[in-house]
C-alpha cells in the first residue's frame, strides 16, 4: 500500500504524528527546542547552545531511536538522525550523504512497528523537517535539496507503506517545496473529480474569493470529542443515576446538554470545557487548512488549534469576536464560544435559541461570507440548528423577486457519499463525497487530508521564494533577472522608513521570499520563519 507524502507549514513539535526525525550530530546535541520532547533520564546537560544527550552511536550508524519507545505528551517516537558530516565534502557530495541519511532514516522507522496510529489514522505517519538545512550545511542549497529530498520521501512513503509530513517554517521554503511537487507526476493520488476539485479550489484561494469553515471533525483528529462524545463525557462527571443518564439518549443534544449543565452548574461546565479544549497538539488537517492563503475562517469549535496552527507559520489571526479585527490580517470567528472564554461557549438549548437573538451579529458574518465568498466547509454533518438557520436566510436573500441566479455559494467535503443531504444541501451548498459509503471512516478522513495537501499546493503562489537566495539555483534565466532588478529595489528601501508607501513595498518583496523589515518587523501573518530546520524556535501564540 502506497503512503502519500504531505507538504505543511507546521511546528514538528505540535502535530500529532507517530513518529519524529530530529536532527543531530555525532555528538548526539540537539537544539534546546527539542527538549520538551525529551525524557529527562536521556539528557545529561543543557545550555542555550544545546542539548546533550546520554545515549551513542553504534558504529557508523546515523539513525537512533530514543529509547523507551513513544515518549512525550502526544505519544510520537522520536528518532535522532545525524546530519552534520565532519568532514569538508563537494556540495554535489553533501546532499546525497543528507539525502542518503533520510533513506536511512525511514528504513529505520519502518522497523518498528505501529498497528495503532494515533488517533485512528489510517496510515501511520512520520514527521520530518528539511535535514540538513541548519548546521548540517545545506541552508545555502535549500531548493537542490528539496528537488532531491521529496523524490526519496516518495520512495519511502510508497516502499513502507505509512504517510510522511515534510514540514517546513518558512514562507519561501514551503512555496519552493509546492513549486518542486508541482513538476512531479503523481504527486496525488485522487480520483478525477477530486483533482478537478482540487484545481478549482486551488484557483478559487490563490485569487482570494475562498473562505475556509472547520467542524469539530478536524479536531476529532487531534483527539478533542466530537459532539456526542463530549455529552458522555458531562455525563460522566455529572452524577447522574443510570435511569437518567441513560434517557439522554432520547433527548435532542441541545435538550441532554441542558439538563448536564443543570446538574454540573455553570462553573464546573465552564471549567471543564476550558481544560478539556485548551491549547494542545493539532492534526495534520489543521496544519493544511492554515496554510491556505485564506483571509476568513469560521468555526463552531471552542479549541484553539486553528489559530496555533496559523501561528506557528508565523500567520497571527484575529480571533472573533474577542479581538479587534485589524485590516490586512486573517481572522478567526467563534461562532459558538471560545475554551479561552468559557462563559462565551454555546452548548444547551437557550443559548442556541439566543444565537439567534443576541449573537445575531456573528451570524451575520457568515451571511457576508456566504454572500461574497466560496466557503470551503471542512468537518461538519451540516447538522447544526445554526448553519440550518444561516443557510436559509442565505437563501431566502439570494432568492428574492428580482434577484439573478446565483451559483452555490461553497463546498462541502463530506467523507462518505450520502445522497439524501446532498440533495438536501443541494441549492445553497455543493456536497462532495470523498469516498463511497463503505469506505472505512478513517480511510476517507485520510483521503480527505491528501486532498487539502493538494489544495493547498496548487493555491501557494508560484513567487514565495524569488528573492531568498537559497533557492536561488531554482530560478530560470528569466526569474534570475526579475529578482536582480528587486534586489536592486531591497537595496533602495530606506532604513528606519515608516511611510505607508515604503510599507507596502517592503511588503511585497517579503511576500516575495525577501527577508527586509520595516523598523516594527513584519506584520505577523507574512513573517518568515528562521531557516534553521533545527533550531525551530517558537513562535509566540
Amino acid at each position: 500500500m502506497t503512503g502519500h507524502v504531505f507538504v505543511v507549514g507546521a511546528d514538528l513539535r505540535r502535530l500529532v504524528c507517530d513518529d519524529v526525525l530530529v536532527p543531530t550530530d555525532r555528538s548526539l546535541r540537539v537544539t534546546p527546542s527539542w527538549r520538551g520532547l525529551l525524557p529527562d533520564d536521556v539528557v545529561t546537560s543543557e545550555d542555550r547552545g544545546g542539548v546533550c544527550l546520554d545515549l551513542r552511536w553504534r558504529g557508523d550508524e546515523r539513525v537512533l531511536e530514543l529509547p523507551g519507545g513513544r515518549v512525550g505528551d502526544a505519544g510520537r517516537a522520536l528518532w535522532l538522525v545525524d546530519t552534520v558530516h565532519q568532514e569538508e565534502r563537494d556540495p554535489d557530495d553533501a546532499l546525497r550523504w543528507l539525502v542518503d541519511g533520510a533513506r536511512e532514516a525511514l528504513a529505520a522507522v519502518a522497523r518498528r512497528e505501529v498497528p495503532d496510529p494515533v488517533q485512528g489514522r489510517a496510515r501511520r505517519l512520520v514527521a520530518l523537517p528539511a535535514l540538513g538545512t541548519g548546521w548540517g550545511g545545506a541552508a545555502g542549497q535549500r531548493g537542490t535539496l528539496l528537488q532531491r529530498l521529496l523524490p526519496v520521501l516518495h520512495e519511502g512513503a510508497a516502499e513502507h507503506g505509512f504517510d510522511v509530513a515534510l514540514v517546513l517554517r518558512g514562507p519561501s521554503d514551503l512555496a519552493a517545496a509546492q513549486r518542486v511537487r508541482r513538476a512531479e507526476a503523481g504527486s496525488w493520488d485522487l480520483p478525477g473529480h477530486l483533482r478537478e476539485l482540487a484545481e478549482d479550489l486551488g484557483d478559487r484561494a490563490r485569487r482570494g474569493q475562498l473562505a475556509a469553515f472547520v467542524g469539530a471533525g478536524v479536531s476529532a483528529a487531534a483527539g478533542l470529542p466530537t459532539w456526542e462524545q463530549l455529552l458522555d463525557e458531562l455525563a460522566e462527571r455529572s452524577g447522574l443515576d443510570d435511569a437518567l443518564r441513560g434517557g439522554l439518549s432520547g433527548l435532542p443534544a441541545q435538550d441532554a446538554a441542558a439538563l448536564l449543565a443543570r446538574e454540573l452548574g455553570r462553573e464546573q461546565l465552564e471549567g471543564f470545557v476550558k481544560e478539556r479544549f485548551g491549547p494542545g497538539h493539532y492534526a495534520l488537517a489543521h496544519a493544511l487548512l492554515a496554510d491556505l492563503p485564506v483571509q476568513e475562517f469560521v468555526t463552531t469549535n471552542y479549541d484553539p488549534l486553528v489559530e496555533l496552527a496559523a501561528a506557528d507559520i508565523g500567520r497571527d489571526l484575529s480571533v472573533l469576536p474577542f479581538d479587534d479585527a485589524v485590516p490586512g490580517r486573517p481572522w478567526l470567528l467563534k461562532l459558538h464560544g471560545d475554551a479561552a472564554h468559557p462563559e462565551s461557549v454555546v452548548l444547551t438549548r437557550e443559548e442556541y435559541l439566543q444565537f439567534g437573538d443576541t449573537r445575531a451579529a456573528l451570524a451575520g458574518v457568515l451571511h457576508s461570507l456566504l454572500l461574497t465568498r466560496h466557503v470551503l466547509f471542512v468537518g461538519t454533518s451540516m447538522q447544526d440548528d445554526d448553519l440550518i438557520r444561516i443557510a436559509h436566510q442565505v437563501r431566502s436573500a439570494t432568492r428574492a423577486p428580482g434577484a439573478a441566479p446565483r451559483q452555490r455559494s461553497g463546498t462541502v467535503l463530506a467523507l462518505l457519499e450520502d445522497p439524501a443531504r446532498a440533495r438536501l444541501w443541494e441549492q445553497d451548498v455543493q456536497t462532495v463525497a470523498i469516498a463511497p459509503a463503505d469506505t472505512p471512516p478513517a480511510e476517507a478522513a485520510r483521503l480527505l487530508e491528501v486532498l487539502l495537501d493538494c489544495i493547498g499546493c496548487l493555491s501557494t503562489p508560484p513567487t514565495g521564494y524569488l528573492l531568498d537566495p537559497a533557492y536561488r539555483g531554482m530560478l530560470s534565466a528569466e526569474e534570475r533577472a526579475l529578482a536582480e532588478a528587486l534586489q536592486q529595489v531591497e537595496r533602495t528601501v530606506p532604513e528606519g522608513a515608516s511611510s505607508s508607501a515604503v510599507g507596502e513595498v517592503t511588503a511585497l518583496l517579503r511576500r516575495l521570499g525577501s527577508q527586509v523589515c520595516t523598523p516594527d518587523g513584519p506584520p505577523p501573518d507574512e513573517a518568515s520563519a528562521p531557516h534553521d530546520d533545527r533550531l525551530q524556535e517558537q513562535r509566540p501564540g
